[in-house]
């Protein structure tokens, strides 16, 4: 019996025996989550001018801006593997994106039978999954298990149709494809597959984001609902809508910027009309956003060191916008400082919609629910663990003010974040005691996720 299925089981016993419920129905909010694709921690107005992102100022405004938010493998495939599970993506064995191409075992489709990926450039040659398997507990059917309706729209690059989200939980799917990005945002989106092949003339976000509206509007109130609105933007292709291009080249901006801030006003203009749409029907008192990032940008995020492409485990590729606003609960204009994961999400959920996460097994994170009712963030017992296999630079130790960074070949440095946002000075050979206590919990953390034979520090 799978993990969820035996939790399901238990969970039914548990209702059948107890005359009152965990949690009252009408007490559990909707949950509209949106997860933006390689959006980096500067590319927002209220952080840097050169963005409009008035919507999404206002949210961060309204709520909780979570100032030192990770994601625990800054890649595509590996970040909503934990995001849909509260694992690490190094215990899933999802430590990479999930490739495409005849080479890698796929045929024009997306599709494979082959159950794991090697990387040439990979100096461990970690075996990385081609889909997130059914087993795994995701937080579609957690909530489902608990009276919500979960909706899934845009992308999901978890794997091919039997590993799409109507089999993770989610009761609707629309515009999920088997690739990780589009061939372009203007229509028609993707090569070699029949998803959205009916649109003519339209954008890729407006598409996605007027299913969203359209969900909100019929939304009959019998039941909560979780809305997951994975977007495509602003992941390459570098494809804008032409009057956002044109209204930035208008202002100055070269090519390259006029894209990029076109790409993210277009994420912003899709966020207020999803709060818009929960206005208008009267139910934006009952429903929680979350707004998450899944890793830094294409670009170079100064004066944060890396992005997608270098440096990724630094913290312009690993720190992610996350803010959460829950109407009457989280208070306006707070920040929390203190740091916390995207493995942190499942278990947040869970106890907003009223369960209890310790029921579930193998989580790697804690409910940031505290911190979004503006009470101290619980103590994780542990550093935060970054973790990816494509290059050297591998892992990843953040505690407190400090950052180890860990390579294959052995090397690590060290850097003391609260000093050198940037991570330009390397401090390790001054501070032996704090790499070797670091490089300890990195060794036993391994251990625990079983990938220990992969690692390079001893």
């Amino acid at each position: 019996m799978s993990e969820h299925a035996t939790r399901k089981a238990i969970l039914v016993c548990l209702l059948c025996f107890t005359p009152v419920s965990l949690q009252a129905e009408t007490d559990k909010p909707n949950i509209v989550l949106l997860f933006v694709d390689d959006l980096g921690w500067y590319d927002l107005g209220y952080r840097n001018a050169k963005f409009e992102t008035p919507n999404i100022d206002r949210l961060a405004g309204e709520g909780v801006d979570f100032t030192r938010a990770y994601i625990a493998s800054p890649t595509c495939s590996p970040s909503r593997a934990t995001l849909l599970t509260g694992k690490h993506p190094a215990r899933l064995q999802i430590v990479r994106h999930i490739p495409t191409g005849t080479t890698n075992g796929f045929d024009k489709w997306g599709r494979t039978d082959q159950e794991f990926n090697q990387w040439d450039g990979d100096p461990a040659q970690f075996p990385c999954r081609n889909w997130l398997p059914l087993e795994h507990t995701t937080y579609a059917e957690a909530l489902g298990d608990l009276g919500y309706h979960n909706t899934f729209i845009g992308k999901w690059h978890l794997g091919h149709e039997p590993y799409h989200p109507d089999k993770q939980g989610f009761d609707v799917q629309f515009g999920t494809s088997n690739f990780g990005h589009p061939k372009s945002y203007l229509a028609p989106f993707f090569k070699n597959s029949d998803v959205l092949s009916d649109v003519k003339n339209d954008y890729l976000k407006d598409v996605l984001t007027d299913r969203c509206v359209d969900t909100i509007e019929g939304y009959e109130g019998d039941q909560p609902f979780m809305l997951s609105m994975w977007y495509y933007n602003v992941h390459r292709p570098p494809v804008p809508r032409p009057d956002l291009f044109d209204h930035f080249k208008a202002k100055g901006y070269d090519d390259t910027d006029a894209i990029y801030a076109a790409q993210v006003k277009a994420v912003d203009e899709s966020v207020g009309r999803i709060r818009h749409a929960l206005a208008t029907k009267g139910i934006a008192d009952d429903t929680v956003i979350v707004f998450l990032s899944d890793q830094g940008s294409w670009y170079q995020n100064l004066p944060l060191r890396g992005s997608k492409r270098v440096d990724t485990l630094c913290e312009g590729g690993a720190r992610v916008p996350l803010i959460i606003h829950w109407s009457g609960v989280t208070k306006p204009g707070t920040r929390c400082d203190g740091l916390v994961q995207s493995t942190d999400l499942f278990a947040t959920f869970v106890e907003m919609a009223g369960g209890d996460s310790s029921a579930f097994s193998d989580l790697d994170g804690i409910s940031l629910l505290p911190a979004i009712r503006g009470e101290p963030l619980p103590d994780r017992g542990e550093p935060l663990f970054g973790y990816r296999a494509y290059q050297d630079l591998y892992a990843s130790v953040r505690d407190g003010d400090w950052k180890m960074l860990a390579y294959r070949s052995g090397k690590v440095s060290l850097y003391n974040i609260a000093q050198d946002e940037s991570e330009q000075n390397d401090v390790s050979e001054s501070n032996g005691d704090i790499v070797k206590r670091l490089t300890g919990e990195l060794v036993a953390w391994e251990q625990r996720m079983n990938v220990q034979q992969y690692s390079g520090v001893q």
